[in-house]
């Protein structure tokens, strides 16, 4: 049993119950997709999996990050689960507007790892515009899909091109859920509440 708990993939039992679940038919598309780019990039670890607590292809609401960060790389997953202070402000978000865990898939415009072993950089052009085919590809395989909530103004950064490509989709925008941007103003964790609210109703289940 996998515990559904902030910060769980601390835990090395938690990660190893997770790789099994990988090869489940929900989500084994999109562990096939992940190692797709492993291999066109030459790459390994640096691009985490999707979560298998996730939606997986049957997501209907689809979270835009910015890239992976170091615990994202350590815990093998893109999971509002991870051990840092970012997925913990996510996973809390998530359930204050109880949006079912299983129809929300998260993921980066940049897929992989950026920066060095000590430390994370920001996301340049050159490096969102590399990720963005694999949005695409990743939306291909996504066909109930409702919306996506773009979070930061990385992931924003394909804003125009996603709505001009989906035009069924909902484009949500969002601050950044990470400690710097939540707790620089209240307003900003007043946004992402709000954008998760959008969301959600977009998907039926909530109210105008």
């Amino acid at each position: 049993m996998v515990d559904d708990i902030p910060k769980s993939l601390a835990d090395l039992s938690d990660r190893k119950l997770r790789t099994k679940l990988l090869e489940k038919e929900h989500v084994f598309p999109l562990t096939y997709f992940v190692q797709k780019i492993r291999n066109e990039r030459e790459l390994e670890r640096e691009v985490p999996d999707f979560d298998p607590l996730d939606g997986g292809i049957h997501a209907e609401c689809l979270f835009l990050l910015e890239a992976p960060g170091p615990k994202a790389v350590q815990s093998g997953f893109v999971s509002r689960n991870n051990p840092d202070e970012t997925a913990k402000n996510f996973f809390n978000f998530n359930q204050e507007v109880d949006i079912p865990r299983q129809k929300t898939i998260i993921w980066n415009v940049v897929p992989w790892y950026i920066g060095s072993e000590k430390k994370i950089r920001a996301a340049q052009q050159k490096d969102i515009q590399q990720g963005l085919a694999y949005t695409h590809q990743l939306i291909a395989l996504l066909p109930q899909l409702k919306n996506i909530v773009l979070f930061g103004k990385k992931a924003q950064a394909i804003k125009n091109e996603l709505s001009e490509h989906y035009k069924g989709l909902v484009i949500i925008t969002s601050p950044h859920p990470s400690p710097m941007f939540v707790n620089r103003k209240k307003q900003n964790k007043e946004s992402i509440i709000s954008a998760l609210k959008r969301a959600k109703i977009e998907l039926g289940l909530g109210r105008e």
